[in-house]
């Protein structure tokens, strides 16, 4: 069935779906990782395909930016197409000041600053985090890495931004000061819509610029660890 905004069929979708922002990433994710991908839906140029994983189906589609874009895709995705467990691969900025460019983040919860949240339940302060058993199956597979490339990997909490241009230095010392180790847009809308449709959710992204120095990745190196982190969300699903 057709949805607003995912022109698919029923069984076009795996269970498992690995969501980068980028749609483009989506098609070299399909082209370079999977097996038999095909393209299951195209809907406002943000592609999503099926095929395989060693033998196992896989889907990735591109979620856009912010969340608002990854909460519509995850809901209807969850809801519509038989969804069971996303992981987005992104990028963030890194806050804390042990970072590197290079390094990966498991994001065991998401703060963020999104009214869409503060909404979601009168009365109290909801915590977004993410399905604990494909959270350390993917730091797990991260300590069994043997290739060397790229750097660290670490679990922690993420701040998912409403705004990408807002520079407000005071928060972003005290989110440091209570652990937050990096920045982005969308993990919070992700695990929140997770939680409320039943299903599971994580977010695994690559250290692509730091917020206390100016150092960031070429576009070359950006693409290689970006690659690292499909492994390990990859990993988390056959092994969660």
């Amino acid at each position: 069935m057709a949805t607003p905004h995912i022109a698919a069929e029923n069984g076009d979708f795996a269970p498992d779906v690995l969501m980068p922002g980028d749609p483009r990433r989506a098609k070299r994710i399909a082209e370079t990782v999977l097996e038999d991908a095909r393209l299951v839906t195209e809907v406002r140029g943000m592609l999503g395909y099926t095929g395989t994983y060693q033998g196992r189906p896989v889907s990735v589609m591109g979620s856009g930016m912010g969340i608002p874009s990854i909460s519509i895709y995850a809901t209807e995705l969850f809801r519509f197409f038989g969804v069971e467990r996303i992981i987005r691969i992104g990028t963030v900025g890194g806050m804390a000041p042990h970072l590197n460019v290079g390094d990966v983040v498991i994001g065991t919860a998401a703060h963020t600053d999104s009214d869409v949240l503060r909404r979601l339940v009168p009365g109290a302060y909801y915590s977004a985090t993410p399905d604990f058993g494909l959270a350390t199956a993917a730091y797990a597979a991260a300590q069994g890495l043997t290739d060397g490339a790229g750097g660290a990997v670490y679990a922690g909490a993420l701040f998912s931004s409403d705004s990408f241009y807002n520079n407000e230095p005071e928060m972003r010392a005290g989110l440091v000061e209570h652990g937050t180790l990096a920045v982005e847009m969308e993990a919070a809308g992700l695990y929140a819509v997770a939680d409320r449709e039943h299903k599971k959710a994580l977010a695994i992204c690559s250290v692509s610029d730091l917020l206390f120095r100016a150092e960031e990745l070429s576009a070359a190196e950006r693409e290689r660890l970006f690659d690292r982190a499909v492994q390990l969300g990859l990993a988390a699903f056959a092994q969660a």
